[in-house]
């Protein structure tokens, strides 16, 4: 279909293209009528390495999950795409789903996974000076203090 592994998930089509695959397989999708980004996220298999992976790919700590839609073919189909700690970066996928640059800048943001040629590569829900990525399984929630306000009229 598009030279990477395939497999199926709850009856939606699942592609494992790995890194150096992944934007020409983006391309022939797009050019394939999946002309709709409906999500980009990531996951962190920091605490949870063994998952169901085609023979040929090997787990890494992170995978980015897209999500796309073919009107045309009435179809949604999913790309994982494994990353690892040592070098969390990917291709940027805007300039094949514009709408895609806040959802990378989100897994930038929260994973720490940097997406190349991002036209806009800042963080876009933690303050800039923020250190740390909040949904890595590492990230030491709790050494950051919340300061609470007191409810008006409270002594």
């Amino acid at each position: 279909m598009y030279e990477v592994p395939i497999s199926n998930s709850r009856g939606q089509t699942v592609l494992h293209p790995n890194r150096d695959q992944y934007l020409d397989t983006i391309k022939k999708l797009s050019e394939d009528g999946y002309k709709v980004c409906i999500d980009v996220t990531a996951v962190d298999y920091l605490e949870n390495p063994e998952r169901d992976l085609p023979n040929s790919i090997s787990p890494e700590r992170f995978e980015v999950v897209i999500n796309l839609l073919s009107h045309q073919k009435k179809e949604r189909l999913r790309l994982r795409i494994q990353v690892p700690e040592s070098d969390p970066v990917i291709s940027s996928i805007f300039d094949f789903y514009p709408g895609s640059e806040a959802l990378e800048r989100e897994v930038y943001d929260l994973f720490g996974i940097e997406f190349e040629d991002h036209p806009d590569p800042t963080r876009i829900l933690m303050p800039e000076n923020w250190n740390g990525h909040p949904l890595r399984k590492d990230y030491d929630a709790g050494a950051i203090p919340v300061q609470f306000k007191n409810a008006p009229g409270a002594g």
